[in-house]
């Protein structure tokens, strides 16, 4: 390794690219970088001959494995960890320590491996397997697009049908390629095999089917047969689960795809050129000629009461969910519907047009709720601007509404509207601020704080603030100097009163003469 990255360092590659094509890390690029060949070579003899972090563990380990050969690593880690709380390890460590005790003490890891057997052939008309999958494909300009399939085959005679969507599959999606293939095959056979799939079945309850509600009645319409494949166990339909490989591998890789009525055709087109047609492996018959014989032994298609289930064959008007922010999605991307759909209706049918628009109707033959270019790409969002709300409404009529407290409401909008230059982002919130503080106070108080923040052009909600409880205060101050003041005057006027009101004591004239006249005796 040291080597090696020295030598296409001298070929004139980066250090990233190295790292890329060694496999490894740029860090561990660089570490080797700073070791010289000496030091390099002294590091990988310690390498050697290093203790490993699980030694001590190592009998411990080696006992378990002994005793259980088919243990696992991360058993023998969540083991470790529950007799020896404090140790640190990684899983990939351990995972590697029991990998080299295994070979070293030659304990091989045991495993039970399914047994499998051939199993007799299916009578004529007594069996279909379906299946689902799913594939990318590119377009012409260089798109990368998923498809998705349904796949039948007759278990008999392997003749085949398929049919693909550029979407997930519904129930009634199911149910419509069921019709569709019964056609194909002229006739419906005995029993029908299916995985678990939640498109179909919502339970097993142990061994009581409980399908979905739609595949239920159509069941029971067509008076169906169903098996259920059990849990993690592919194998038992082994016949179209080649069927699927084999539309993958034949069919499906390195075509390009022009859209879905000419991959369908061309499907339809290799079923009988090359699936229906080519001697298969196992019964080497041709499937086409052993379904001559087979389609004889098939039910006969009779006509369905219920008509909901049958709709034009490969029908492109389908549903989608309406998200609560008025979207869709369409292709891993988000095509937006007038406001307030969300509110009317939770589905919308959608069509395409030419592959290049996107036509979303509130019914199937309704009127256009919108229109859109399709979109490559995923995660984008395609908006029509008159979908999108008007917010400077309802900020325009909110700061009506604050002006209007103002004796000169021109000016106050003018204020306002300085804010909201400045606060564009909190304008709303700056207005609440506003709001909630004007309900406390006089218009003018409010007036003259307006007049000072015009004046030192202090345009914020929290300024304004500020500015009418300094105003308040000067008031309050103000208004308590006053007081005061005409509480003295009171004081005085008192005093002035009370010395006015008092009257010296008099005496009667006569005492006077009385004693004038002693005096002139």
């Amino acid at each position: 390794m040291y080597m090696e990255i020295h030598q296409l360092l001298k070929q004139g590659f980066s250090k990233t690219k190295v790292a890329e094509k060694l496999g490894i890390s740029r860090s561990t690029v660089y570490r080797y970088l700073k070791r010289n060949p000496e030091s390099m070579a002294d590091w990988i003899r310690s390498t050697k001959t290093r203790r490993k972090k699980l030694d001590p563990y190592k009998n411990l380990i080696l006992s378990w494995l002994r005793e259980h050969p088919d243990m696992s690593a991360a058993q023998v880690l969540d083991w470790l960890l529950e007799k020896y709380s404090d140790l640190v390890v990684s899983e990939s460590t351990v995972r590697l320590y029991v990998r080299n005790l295994r070979k070293q003490y030659n304990i091989p890891k045991e495993s039970s491996p399914r047994i499998y057997e051939s199993v007799p052939e299916k009578p004529m008309g007594s069996q279909i397997q379906v299946d689902f999958g799913q594939t990318e494909q590119f377009t012409p300009d260089g798109r990368k697009v998923k498809l998705r399939f349904i796949a039948f085959v007759l278990a008999h005679s392997r003749y085949k049908y398929k049919e693909w969507l550029d979407r997930p599959f519904t129930t009634r999606d199911v149910i419509q390629a069921h019709e569709n293939a019964f056609r194909y095959f002229g006739g419906i056979t005995d029993e029908f095999v299916y995985d678990q799939d939640a498109l179909i079945l919502v339970s097993e309850n142990g061994g009581d089917l409980i399908l979905t509600k739609e595949f239920q009645s159509y069941k029971e319409e067509r008076n169906l047969k169903v098996w259920m494949c059990r849990k993690a166990d592919p194998e038992s339909k082994g016949k179209v689960e080649n069927v699927v490989k084999y539309v993958k591998q034949n069919f499906a890789k390195h075509r390009l795809y022009y859209g879905l009525d000419a991959w369908n055709e061309a499907g339809w087109k290799w079923l009988e050129r090359t699936a229906n047609y080519k001697v298969h492996n196992t019964t080497k018959k041709r499937p086409v000629e052993v379904f001559a014989l087979e389609k004889q032994h098939l039910r006969p298609v009779s006509p369905i009461s219920d008509n909901t289930y049958i709709t034009k064959p490969f029908d492109t008007s389908i549903t989608r969910t309406v998200r609560k922010d008025n979207i869709i999605w369409y292709k891993s991307n988000r095509y937006t519907v007038p406001l307030g759909t969300f509110q009317k209706t939770k589905q919308v049918y959608i069509e395409t047009k030419d592959d290049k628009y996107l036509i979303i109707r509130e019914s199937k033959s309704g009127p256009i709720l919108a229109k859109h270019r399709i979109t490559s790409g995923k995660g984008k969002l395609i908006q029509d601007t008159s979908h999108i709300r008007d917010r400077t409404k309802g900020i325009d009529t909110y700061i009506e509404t604050v002006a209007s407290y103002f004796s000169n409401s021109n000016k106050a909008k003018q204020f306002l509207q300085e804010i909201r230059k400045v606060r564009q982002r909190y304008i709303r919130d700056q207005l609440q601020m506003i709001s909630k503080e004007i309900k406390k106070h006089n218009q003018e108080l409010l007036d003259k704080a307006l007049e000072e923040c015009m004046k030192w052009q202090l345009f914020c909600a929290t300024d304004f603030i500020d500015m009418v409880q300094y105003l308040n205060r000067q008031n309050v101050s103000s208004v308590n100097n006053e007081k005061r003041q005409i509480d003295d005057l009171k004081q005085f006027n008192y005093l002035s009163e009370s010395v006015s009101q008092t009257k010296a004591q008099t005496r009667d004239i006569q005492e006077y003469v009385s004693v004038l006249e002693g005096e002139i005796q």
